[in-house]
């Protein structure tokens, strides 16, 4: 039975024991990680799902939305997917200090802000792309999110005037190949997996969970997930404060 922890600071403490106890650690983290950094998610009382759009969210952010409403795709996207003012908070800066000491091997994430990037970690997967790619659907040309920001309406390249498409899994289309196959691997080959700010009910991002074969499962999320039984500690708890250790 899991060993459930409310408390921030006992949470920490518990977490730091884990770490120090684990030679390969994996975090697999979700929007609960960006939300502590200001960033709203889709599910929270304050995220998208709860505000009034001309089209639910999911419909704005998915493959057949932008090939038929590109400019409104594009005024969504500036406005709500792009969050340049963020900055790492607590769980970034620690996870990559980590890396660094040589404990974290991976971090797995569902979100596209660059934040672990921002934070210093190197080996980051992103299942659901990054808003600091954009790439020129005709050449390839590759623009950065503040690019974007100075532009208006559809972005055209540069180099060759073709439609520049955001490097973000949207919905109805697949997560990368290399990028799965490489979540996989890594969590697979950890002895402790630490799961961080998601529920645990999107997929496939959410089925990666099963190729856990490690001593540890950590899950730190402030709602309870579906795997909580099978976790050795629960954090139910600010993830930032969680990582203050």
């Amino acid at each position: 039975m899991a060993e459930v922890i409310r408390d921030a600071g006992e949470a920490a403490a518990r977490l730091s024991e884990v770490v120090a106890a684990s030679r390969k650690v994996v975090f697999f983290g979700g929007a609960g990680v960006s939300t502590a950094s200001g960033i709203p998610d889709f599910r929270s009382p304050d995220g998208l799902y709860s505000q009034r759009f001309a089209y639910p969210p999911e419909v704005m952010l998915s493959h057949e939305f932008y090939e038929t409403h590109t400019a409104e795709f594009y005024d969504f996207y500036r406005e709500k997917m792009i969050a340049l003012w963020a900055r790492p908070n607590q769980a970034h800066l620690k996870l990559a200090e980590l890396e660094g000491e040589g404990k974290v091997t991976a971090v797995v994430t569902q979100n596209i802000d660059g934040l672990h990037q921002a934070a210093g970690s190197r080996n980051v997967l992103e299942l659901h792309g990054s808003v600091h790619r954009n790439v020129c659907r005709r050449c390839g040309a590759t623009y950065s999110a503040e690019w974007v920001m100075e532009r208006e309406g559809v972005p055209a390249c540069e180099e060759c005037g073709g439609q520049v498409k955001p490097d973000v899994v949207l919905y109805g289309e697949a997560l990368d190949e290399a990028t799965l196959v490489g979540s996989m691997r890594a969590i697979s080959e950890c002895d402790t997996l630490v799961i961080g700010g998601t529920s645990l009910v999107v997929y496939p991002a959410a089925g990666l969970v099963q190729y856990f074969r490690g001593d540890r499962l950590v899950i730190c999320n402030m709602e309870p997930t579906p795997q909580d039984e099978s976790a050795d500690l629960v954090c139910a708890c600010d993830i930032a404060k969680a990582f203050d250790f």
